[in-house]
């Protein structure tokens, strides 16, 4: 098996690492937006494949790497592990459909509630304790499932036909304009000083910096690496103010390994 992520803010990273580690402490693990990833997608014969959810469906990125690697997926066993803030209803079941189109079977799915990585939207904002709670819980559901995984069972979170209608219905219908392209709503404000930290940062190559100032274009997938990551907080999306750089290394320390 082979372990496959699309991570913004290093949450679903570090939930893919885990579960990898603990699967087999040799499995490779890759980013998707790696140079390399086709070429070791197309050797593993199993994927375990993690990403965010953005309102309840999963980043326009990844459906679009799916789609332009079409061939890839034939006769491949996948396993979707989906993080979230808060609610996804079909998270694991979003990118599950389009592997199944392509040829892929899917075994299992997994849902893992993670701190919130939106920075500039107060709503799911909770304090630093919480957030620990959360990871930790994260890791503990982890362990279970890699047990489970170990023992031929495999957890089917988000792949039924009722979890389809919530994750429709929850967010994704409303919301799907939001998630339906990418997005050319970068905001950079005045503070930026031009340090081209978020260029250097972001998987689609959207950002550059000219005449001093770092400048977005159209093929942001909201990953938030940008957001959660300038040192002058300038830049925004959603919102049009940043309420807390979110970051999993934030909310790391004091954890058990």
């Amino acid at each position: 098996m082979t372990g496959v992520y699309f991570s913004g803010t290093g949450n679903t990273k570090h939930c893919v690492e885990l579960l990898c580690a603990l699967l087999d402490p040799e499995m490779p693990v890759i980013p998707l937006e790696e140079s390399g990833s086709r070429n070791k997608i197309a050797e593993a014969q199993e994927i375990l494949l993690g990403y965010p959810v953005q309102f309840s469906n999963i980043p326009y990125f990844v459906r679009d790497y799916i789609r332009r690697n079409a061939d890839l997926w034939a006769g491949k066993t996948v396993f979707c592990v989906a993080t979230m803030g808060a609610f996804s209803g079909d998270g694991a079941g979003c990118a599950a459909r389009l592997l199944q189109k392509y040829g892929a079977h899917v075994c299992g799915g997994l849902h893992l509630q993670m701190p919130d990585s939106v920075c500039d939207v107060k709503a799911l904002k909770k304090s630093a304790d919480q957030n620990r709670s959360l990871i930790q819980q994260a890791d503990e559901k982890i362990r279970r499932t890699a047990a489970e995984l170990k023992n031929g069972r495999y957890p089917q979170e988000g792949l039924s036909l009722f979890s389809h209608i919530a994750g429709l219905l929850g967010q994704r219908l409303w919301f799907y304009t939001r998630t339906s392209g990418y997005s050319d709503k970068l905001k950079i404000g005045s503070a930026c000083t031009g340090c081209g930290r978020c260029a250097a940062l972001c998987p689609m190559q959207n950002l550059i910096v000219r005449d001093g100032k770092a400048a977005g274009g159209d093929r942001c997938t909201m990953c938030y690496r940008c957001i959660s990551s300038c040192p002058e907080q300038a830049i925004t999306l959603l919102g049009r103010q940043l309420y807390e750089q979110c970051r999993f290394d934030r909310y790391k320390g004091g954890l058990k390994a």
